[in-house]
């Protein structure tokens, strides 16, 4: 009887984890976080978070999932089977044809988490409200686990160029429901933001440019809108409903965020897709100082919102002028996927630069040479360098039709950096694409 037994109460147990909800299953994992420090499953499929637990039960150890981001141009969990909701969508740079976004060609701001412990809220952060560190299985990237309303401010951020891009990525838990919190981000003029941020339209100024988010909306689809405030009045909004980041779907719980400023234009993107650009969104005259991250109410139903892997960088790079005239430019807004040459859709915005000075001017010949930051083994980051760089001249040919005779290629793995690499900013500088005029 007993082996007949244990084998019921095994099945009983499996059904039981499956029967959980992840939202459920995340607070165990994060709790089992806070205890080890490692990173933990965050938002997993309801069958693999299973699996993981199931293992203990069996004492089986689970297989090493770490990888390391700093190979990677993003710290966005890998599309592989296990992480939470997959990657933005996959099938290459066409998926992303229409996607014009240039990153800044100087990266002022990196917030992958790490410097924090799983289950804190963030050093260098203020909030007026709560939320927690998490990791993802799979990922060495941390990010910022919210569910009540309030405002979440990165003090290190205290300035604003009049040419700026920021992205972000955003997840949302399987388990959120309608009339939960819209996720917000909003770009303000605030005096003395480190006080001043929880006090907007009460004693401070409305002068903002704010855009929401929200995964459930009518129809099965999600919405994003957005309010524009001059000293305390509103000047403009709208709605849209979007199809880029829907919590019901596994494959769509994960959505990039570009915005991209051009003095007062905004555009911005969820994705591929250009959800908004307004030739007007920043006040003339005022010094927009602050970028908050918002949740609009709570969460329901035990749901949450995790964003990281930020990025601020520098306005739209002159990739004509340095190519032509100072025969060079470099740029981090080409990436990879995780220990890969496999060039990442997002990168078409940067790719199709490129290929347009390369197209007006057809005597022009590139050098392209790859560069990685110091972490790993030195052998290993000069074969990728060298890998990716034939990447990007194979993209160019293929996708945009540049002739394969005037590009050559080369890598030098972390011999030339940039910039220090004792900090996240300063590794995502050295993670570069330099083209050189020959």
């Amino acid at each position: 009887m007993k082996p007949i037994f244990l084998i019921v109460l095994l099945m009983d147990m499996t059904l039981a984890v499956r029967s959980q909800s992840v939202g459920d299953v995340v607070k165990q994992q994060a709790g089992e976080g806070v205890k080890t420090g490692a990173a933990v499953a965050t938002e997993q499929t309801a069958n693999n978070v299973s699996n993981r637990l199931l293992n203990k039960l069996f004492n089986k150890k689970p297989k090493s999932g770490k990888v390391d981001s700093a190979k990677a141009a993003a710290v966005a969990a890998p599309a592989a089977a296990g992480t939470p909701g997959g990657a933005p969508p996959a099938g290459g740079l066409g998926t992303y044809s229409k996607f014009d976004f240039v990153p800044g060609d100087k990266i002022l701001v990196v917030e992958d988490f790490n410097a924090g412990a799983i289950g804190d809220f963030p050093d260098k952060w203020n909030t007026n409200s709560t939320g927690e560190i998490q990791g993802i299985q799979g990922s060495d990237g941390k990010w910022l686990s919210v569910t009540k309303r309030g405002i979440f401010l990165p003090e290190f951020i205290n300035s604003l160029p009049d040419n700026f891009t920021l992205q972000l990525d955003l997840l949302c838990s399987d388990n959120i429901v309608y009339g939960s919190g819209n996720f917000g981000v909003s770009f303000d003029v605030i005096p003395n933001a480190s006080k001043q941020f929880a006090q907007l339209g009460r004693g401070v100024s409305r002068n903002e440019a704010a855009f929401w988010f929200q995964p459930v909306a009518r129809g099965g689809l999600s919405s994003t809108r957005y309010e524009l405030f001059a000293d305390d009045v509103q000047t403009m909004n709208n709605e849209v409903q979007e199809a880029d980041w829907i919590t019901g779907s596994a494959q769509k719980r994960l959505v990039k965020l570009s915005f991209w400023r051009q003095r007062q234009r905004l555009r911005v993107y969820m994705n591929e897709e250009k959800v908004w650009d307004i030739p007007r969104a920043f006040e003339s005259g005022k010094n927009y100082n602050t970028v908050l991250f918002r949740l609009s109410d709570d969460i329901l139903q035990n749901g949450h919102y995790l964003f990281g892997n930020i990025r601020l960088a520098v306005g739209a790079p002159d990739t004509r002028s340095k190519l032509l005239t100072e025969g060079r430019f470099s740029t981090t807004g080409i990436l990879f996927d995780v220990n890969s040459a496999s060039v990442k859709g997002e990168s078409y915005g940067a790719l199709k630069d490129i290929a347009d000075v390369l197209k007006e001017n057809t005597t022009l010949r590139l050098n392209i040479v790859g560069h990685t930051d110091s972490d790993g083994d030195a052998a290993v980051n000069l074969s990728l360098s060298q890998k990716r760089a034939a990447a990007v001249k194979e993209a160019l040919v293929r996708e945009f039709g540049i002739d394969a005779g005037r590009l050559q290629t080369d890598g030098k793995g972390a011999t030339q950096p940039v910039a220090p690499n004792t900090t996240p900013t300063g590794k995502a500088q050295n993670r570069r694409v330099e083209f050189i005029k020959v």
